[in-house]
């Protein structure tokens, strides 16, 4: 750490690079050119290397073109961490990764809750549907939707929802109520494309004893929150997991059909890296997000 020179040096050299002129640096930093000039020329002797090319403007040798970026990385992570630590307050941040429809439908609504029973942890959620790799990314922990084959990482069984057809009021009141599983095939269906975890019509079809070669699909949709989002609209019939509908079938803007059982073949998973499980935030955080799987498990029963 020897080479590392003063905070004000390097603030120097970070806003020269980002003018043409030590005038202008100067300006931006509230000193004379003069002082510009000595801070960079010191910082060129402690790093043995030279920075500027100086004539009428200023330019960045190779040296200098390398080591911008770092110096300009440097600032703005610590302006970003210091206000981050400002915003929080004393409370620890606990930063969740996981899917937007999961995020959306089921904790969204649920973390008021925790915040009154746990003010000290501050959520900041982060949504994707690609697989999460820690090692390229800020989340401490997640919340995945799969078998739970998660190698390497601490991992925890949430809950597993229950799969079934939805529809709007005014759709039934349009097209009538069906009054078993095979009359759905004159119905519009919603389809939503995707891997294999996502619910698909055919083998709802197959579990209830329903043999069909052929689906009237109306669209077929490339998110989870489009689907239900058309289903409300009365567009069609969607396949929804009950994790997803819970609001709307609660205020009667969507109506489930059949009570027929049908486990979802993936579920929710609590995961993280090996060894932080045990941090005094993660263990709150975690026994209240089990206790809550725990509680929507026995309703979608």
């Amino acid at each position: 750490m020897r080479d590392l020179p003063p905070t004000a040096t390097l603030r120097a050299f970070e806003v020269a690079t980002r003018h043409t002129t030590f005038t202008a640096a100067a300006a931006e930093l509230c000193i004379t050119q003069s002082a510009v000039s000595h801070q960079l020329k010191n910082l060129e002797e402690i790093w043995g290397l030279p920075l500027f090319q100086r004539g009428k403007t200023l330019s960045l040798t190779p040296a200098g073109a390398a080591l911008a970026p770092l110096v300009r990385e440097f600032f703005s992570k610590l302006e970003t961490t210091l206000a981050d630590l400002r915003e929080q307050k004393g409370r620890v941040r606990l930063r969740v990764n996981t899917t937007y429809s999961f995020a959306l439908k089921w904790l969204l609504p649920r973390l008021p809750g925790l915040a009154r029973l746990h003010p000290e942890i501050l959520v900041t959620l982060e949504s994707t549907d690609q697989a999460i790799n820690f090692a390229s990314t800020d989340a401490d922990v997640a919340i995945r939707f799969g078998h739970g084959n998660y190698p390497a990482l601490h991992t925890e069984f949430m809950f597993r929802e229950q799969l079934f057809p939805v529809a709007s009021p005014a759709l039934l009141q349009r097209f009538g109520t069906p009054d078993e599983p095979a009359e759905l095939l004159r119905y519009p269906l919603l389809t939503r494309d995707g891997a294999d975890l996502v619910p698909k019509w055919d083998a709802w079809f197959k579990q209830v004893g329903v043999n069909t070669d052929v689906l009237h699909e109306n669209v077929r949709f490339a998110d989870t929150n489009m689907t239900i989002e058309a289903a409300l609209l009365g567009q069609g019939i969607a396949l929804a997991r009950s994790g997803h509908v819970e609001k709307e079938i609660a205020d009667g803007s969507l109506v489930r059909l059949f009570d027929l059982p049908f486990p979802s073949p993936a579920a929710y998973y609590f995961v993280c890296p090996q060894g932080i499980e045990t941090q005094p935030h993660i263990v709150t955080f975690r026994s209240w997000l089990l206790a809550e799987s725990q509680q929507a498990q026995l309703s979608y029963r």
